[in-house]
């Protein structure tokens, strides 16, 4: 079968579950809907559609975008199970595989040893994060992952067969499942959700670490000991950025989840090895002895020195004549120790440079130390952090509770501390400090974490433009400083760069260019400062926040700036996609191995300048019509009319609001409401706005030239092309009209805009949209259709909500639905 029979199948189920559940009149309404949609994508008269959709009553427009959500959520399925099989079925070397990366890699001179060196001093840290627009409960995954898994059996039993019966039993049970979250998600929600997809990976890890073996094979002739240059990492439970839910304990069940999950991931493998390992060997311990050790240590939450008693078992077994049984039997254990270990994932504490500022001026105050800390100049905390660094007495008396303020501060790092002791040192990550704006700002930690007697690696994260333009000066200071540099050792630095904030302060353009310049020049400060350094990149899944492809991002890094690897946060929207089957999981994880490795390889060479001078121009210009459009005084309100923002604020999609303190303004405003609120219009604004301005100050025939030879700026407008081909201008219209904005000036000059970006883009690249991606070409125009729908009706509810007193509350959940269901269609909405 080929996915459009798997997509006409799964529609024709729905629809008997349609007519059986609602009766044939709502199954009628819901084909009206549908062919009145696609006459008028086609050109035709709206007027019929209009009166249809202003007669539903609001129960009538909640089922129906419950309907067509319902389309879109098994028309992703089949895609899914598609990408499954078409990767199942695929022979030959992949391409971005482990064996095209090392194959690459040979080309262009590099030996097995330099292979195996490159694979040593690499990490890709893949972090999940709580940022979900994935709005689904999990009663209701559940319920796919069922379809999902019955799909391989209906080409043979055909619509008939028993795996379509079980497919419509899990649809009809699904309709009348509610879809909405009747409360938000807990912390702990965010954590088991993230953590559901942990088995999947475990089952992709050790397919991997035989494609790498293999790859040396192919490319070499000869086997290889490198093992894989993976780690994972989470925020959920951590993240306490504008998040009072993340309390202390909050913290602690987090981690206490992390080694439960653990413990079970290990306990199966090791039963698996245990089954596996029945040879015994006269005169030597038997092999199942160490695995019943090990078995029990874990069992009963012992902490225990996992990887070097695999290692020692598989030199046994090898040393004993049983290669075979340590390679292929020992070696999915061993594979799964060294990524997840005890801990699972290494949990990060991120906090605001604000909040940690607030905690060491009390901890300060109430020691005696220093009156009034936050009214220092730069110069004077400095020298006040370093005199107390050199210093290893804690400031708060022995014995005496904290006050309320420095036990919110001090309670998460005193709970990691507590999980390294149980689980080992990778159970804690690194102190994340958003905001960080100054050197004393990454220094506060340091001095919170020393009350409690732990050591902690910070992170600056440099979010906003003039962040990013400071960043590199405020690593030097803070690497110049004798103090941190005893603190840091010879670890590996880590600097954050966030995607979200940029973007929303200067746009596209201009946020790219300058994320590219901050990863040049700190890496250029790393270097003669003499530190080893890693990259933590804060992408979104879309492309106003750093989305798109991993393995292309990662490829358009640029030259020379990968040292110890890269840190890369996964959205919580995003994890179905990549890991809800293992072969999807493995996929993943190949492709953005093969970025990491080729893109380390690639030596540091320095551009041309007329390319460089050009960004330079492109960005400045690009910002400026940036900043006009969105300073402008009638922008917030046409915003709002234009947008459902309002209502995703209603959504019960996450533990965290979706501003930061204060009064309502675009400036605290956070980037995934932003985001999510222009994809549901279909304007994607924050994913190719200003974007022609900065083109124009590049000329076509430089940026042709840019785009063929230099991979960052290829990554830049490819990236581009999908933001715009998933722009809709005339869904757009359709909320431009709310409240009379068609006319509005702002609507004029977005429209100009998209088709003048359109038509460079594609000048420049010398194609349409999207001709060098066919499978996501053809899965928008597949999904068009059906997503007008609910469109329509979230246009036509946004008008009644806003028409009278109170109307948000009266049609609140069709809404939503409405929401969800946009978001199921279009993807990659946060």
């Amino acid at each position: 079968m080929s996915i459009r029979s798997d997509v006409n199948l799964l529609g024709r189920t729905l629809g008997q579950v349609l007519k059986e559940q609602e009766g044939e009149a709502f199954f009628d309404l819901v084909e009206r809907t549908r062919a009145l949609v696609r006459e008028v994508r086609a050109g035709g008269d709206d007027r019929e559609l209009q009166a249809m959709l202003a007669g539903l009553s609001g129960e009538d427009a909640g089922n129906l975008a419950r309907a067509f959500t319902w389309y879109f959520q098994l028309v992703n399925l089949a895609e899914e199970y598609e990408r499954v099989r078409v990767l199942q079925g695929a022979t030959g070397v992949r391409p971005q595989s482990l064996e095209q990366a090392v194959l690459d890699l040979k080309a262009q001179g590099l030996g097995a040893e330099e292979v195996e060196s490159l694979l040593a001093r690499l990490d890709l840290g893949l972090t999940f994060t709580a940022h979900p627009t994935e709005m689904r409960r999990r009663t209701i995954r559940n319920h796919l992952v069922q379809v999902a898994q019955a799909m391989p059996g209906l080409s043979a039993g055909g619509i008939d067969g028993p795996e379509a019966q079980r497919i419509t039993a899990h649809v009809e049970a699904m309709w009348s499942t509610p879809e909405l979250r009747r409360l938000k998600p807990t912390v702990l929600d965010e954590v088991k959700g993230g953590l559901h997809y942990v088995t999947n990976i475990a089952r992709a890890l050790p397919e991997l670490q035989r494609d790498l073996r293999g790859a040396f094979q192919a490319a070499f002739g000869r086997d290889t000991e490198a093992t894989l240059p993976l780690s994972f990492s989470s925020w959920m439970g951590g993240d306490r950025d504008g998040n009072p839910f993340v309390t202390p304990d909050a913290t602690r069940e987090a981690l206490a989840l992390h080694r439960e999950r653990a413990r079970e991931v290990l306990l199966g493998g090791i039963r698996a090895a245990f089954a596996d390992l029945s040879q015994e060997d006269e005169g030597q311990e038997a092999y199942r002895a160490e695995l019943q050790a090990l078995h029990n240590a874990v069992r009963d939450g012992e902490r225990v020195d996992l990887v070097p008693r695999l290692e020692a078992l598989s030199a046994r077994l090898v040393a004993d004549g049983q290669r075979r049984t340590a390679e292929q039997l020992l070696s999915p254990l061993l594979t799964v120790a060294r990524v997840f270990g005890q801990h699972l994932v290494s949990l990060d504490v991120r906090e605001h440079s604000g909040q940690t500022g607030a905690a060491v001026a009390e901890l300060l105050r109430a020691s005696g130390v220093e009156a009034d800390y936050l009214g220092l100049p730069e110069h004077a905390r400095l020298e006040l952090l370093t005199r107390e660094l050199r210093s290893r007495r804690p400031l708060w008396p022995a014995g005496e509770a904290l006050t309320d303020a420095l036990e919110t501060a001090v309670g998460p790092i005193r709970e990691v501390q507590r999980a390294v002791a149980l689980a080992g040192p990778r159970a804690f990550g690194r102190y994340v400090i958003s905001m960080a704006e100054s050197v004393s700002d990454v220094l506060e930690p340091l001095l919170l974490a020393r009350e409690v007697g732990l050591r902690i690696l910070p992170v600056p994260l440099f979010e906003t433009l003039d962040d990013l333009t400071r960043a590199p000066q405020v690593v030097w200071e803070l690497l110049s400083l004798p103090e941190y540099r005893a603190v840091l050792g010879d670890s590996v630095q880590e600097i954050m760069l966030g995607y979200s904030d940029s973007n929303k302060d200067a746009g596209f353009l201009a946020a790219n260019w300058a994320l590219h310049e901050a990863q040049r020049n700190i890496s250029d400060v790393c270097r003669r400062a003499g530190v080893r350094w890693r990259f933590f990149h804060g992408r979104g899944t879309s492309i106003g926040r750093g989305g798109g492809p991993a393995s292309r991002a990662i490829l358009g890094q640029p030259a020379g700036t990968i040292d110890a690897g890269l840190r890369i946060t996964e959205q919580g929207e995003a994890l179905a996609d990549k890991y809800s089957h293992p072969v999807l999981a493995r996929r993943n994880l190949e492709q953005a191995l093969y970025g990491l490795l080729l893109s380390a390889a690639r030596p540091a060479a320095p551009l041309p300048d007329e390319w460089t001078d050009a960004m330079a121009r492109a960005a400045r210009r690009s910002a400026a019509a940036y900043r006009e459009l969105v300073d402008s005084e009638d922008f917030l309100p046409f915003f709002e009319q234009v947008t459902p923002i309002h209502e995703i604020a209603r959504l019960n999609i996450a533990s965290r609001p979706v501003r930061r303190p204060g009064a309502p303004t675009l400036g605290n405003l956070r980037a995934i409401p932003w985001v999510m609120s222009w994809t549901q219009n279909r304007a994607n604004l924050p994913g190719w706005f200003g974007l022609k301005d900065g083109l124009d100050e590049i000329g076509v025939d430089r940026a042709r030239e840019m785009y063929a030879a230099w991979p960052f700026f290829r990554t830049v407008l490819d990236n581009a092309q999908m933001s715009l081909a998933k722009s809709d201008p005339l869904i757009f219209d359709e909320y431009l009209r709310l409240n009379g904005q068609e006319d509005h000036r702002l609507a004029r000059m977005l429209r100009q805009a998209y088709r003048d970006t359109v038509a460079l883009v594609q000048d420049i690249v010398g194609a349409e949209l999207l001709a060098n991606e066919p499978r996501l070409k053809e899965s928008i125009s597949l999904r068009n259709p059906y997503i007008d729908p609910i469109h329509r009706i979230q246009v036509e509810l946004l008008r009644r909500s806003r028409a009278t007193e109170g109307g948000l509350d009266e049609f609140e959940r069709p809404l939503l639905l409405s929401i969800q269901g946009i978001a199921a269609g279009v993807r990659n909405t946060g």
